[in-house]
């Protein structure tokens, strides 16, 4: 790669090329999640164009930016290093077999329900004041402020005396069965709803497995989903630059 030749050039709001002899040979891209935290990718083979790409984005983009990368990608993680990057955190992703699964017991007083519109935007609400979002999955719900149209049929409620107190998100619109989120409200945790949720989503999936990500920090929900025989295959570092 020559690098005198070589031109790097933001050709959209969220995309650079690099161009060299009137050929891409890289591309960059920037995505703003619905959390509202922008993520990075670059496309190319070559280290020093992956060098530049990185420097321009950087230089356009305010930090903190974040990437994810599968953990035995060394040379990817290394490249995101060399740009300042650092390990955010770990998810590890695991394959929940759905064979044999009933749902558990029903604390006293929780029912199981699918989802409003309105009381569910509430629950959201409530649970980002309680919740550290920034540890949360990078798309946690299909919408950011309320003003993005929801899908409640994506969710399981658990309800007690006519409130919302936990969720689970299910995507089952993608190649593998997807849990996306389950919370549970602060003063309702450890009490079994969120094994209830889980237990009654996979009983009722019609698929043999389903994938799910856990930071490797949240112990509660390791021990859950090792506990209905998870088995780990995978983790993703979340890698950010610019965050104090």
């Amino acid at each position: 790669m020559n690098s005198l030749l070589l031109t790097i050039s933001r050709v959209a709001e969220n995309q650079w090329h690099a161009v060299e002899n009137d050929l891409v040979v890289g591309r960059g891209h920037a995505s703003r999640r619905l959390d509202g935290r922008t993520f990075l990718s670059i496309d190319t083979w070559d280290e020093a164009v992956f060098d530049r790409l990185a420097a321009a984005m950087l230089t356009d983009h305010p930090s903190p930016l974040y990437t994810v990368v599968d953990e035995t990608d060394r040379e990817l993680t290394t490249a995101w290093e060399r740009a300042g990057f650092t390990t955010w955190r770990r998810e590890r992703e695991f394959v929940v077999p759905t064979a044999g699964i009933t749902p558990a017991p029903l604390p006293p007083g929780v029912v199981i329900t699918a989802a409003d519109k309105e009381p569910l935007r509430e629950l959201d609400h409530a649970l980002r004041a309680e919740i550290d979002w920034s540890t949360m999955p990078a798309e946690v719900l299909p919408w950011q402020g309320g003003t993005t149209p929801i899908d409640p049929s994506t969710y399981t409620i658990a309800q007690r005396n006519g409130q919302y107190v936990g969720l689970l998100r299910l995507a089952t619109a993608t190649r593998q069965p997807r849990i996306g989120l389950i919370a549970v409200r602060a003063g309702e945790r450890r009490t079994g709803i969120g094994r209830a949720l889980l237990t009654h989503a996979l009983h009722h999936l019609g698929a043999e497995t389903v994938v799910a990500e856990v930071n490797e920090t949240n112990a509660a929900a390791l021990a859950l989903f090792e506990s209905l025989g998870a088995r780990h295959t995978n983790s993703n570092l979340e890698l950010v630059h610019g965050k104090a």
